[in-house]
């Protein structure tokens, strides 16, 4: 293990069910969304534990079937970037959040920062930045395309919770 990682948040990441077991640098894989999304945890200020979030998305037009034009891509990922941003109160733990979302090829690349003295509720609050981020992206899927996965299961599965 991450000699880097404190061994509360270890504790934590390997008690919670929707993170896996923590990689040898002390990162973990959340798993229960189908994009690229990862928590790490080192020692902060005061006892607390900064827990590093960053969620892979990939661009609207990775995921069609259909060719999208230049500028609805760049719409798409503009609204997306400033419905990331406003992130609001979705932790338990009161947070100055204020995620980042940068473009790096065919992928946004959200990542966020938090501080908790309690590992698992940090835990917890990091893994809600990840389903944000997945529900915003879903919110977001522009009607009338052919979607690929991993977004055409996230359709499906939201249809299904909505029912229909």
């Amino acid at each position: 293990m991450s000699d880097t990682t404190p061994d509360r948040a270890l504790r934590a990441f390997r008690s919670h069910d929707s993170l896996d077991d923590p990689d040898a640098d002390g990162t973990v894989r959340v798993t229960t969304t189908p994009f690229d999304a990862t928590v790490a945890a080192s020692d902060g200020a005061d006892g607390r534990i900064e827990f590093a979030v960053t969620a892979r998305v990939p661009t609207l037009s990775t995921v069609t079937e259909d060719e999208v034009a230049d500028v609805v891509e760049d719409g798409w990922a503009d609204t997306f970037r400033r419905r990331v941003e406003n992130i609001g109160a979705v932790t338990a733990g009161s947070h100055d959040l204020t995620p980042q979302v940068e473009r790096d090829g065919e992928e946004l690349v959200v990542t966020a920062s938090l501080s908790d003295l309690d590992h698992d509720r940090g835990a917890n609050d990091a893994v809600a930045v990840v389903d944000y981020v997945e529900g915003t992206y879903v919110q977001g899927v522009i009607p009338g395309y052919n979607y690929t996965p991993p977004v055409d299961g996230l359709i499906d599965a939201a249809r299904a919770a909505g029912g229909g």
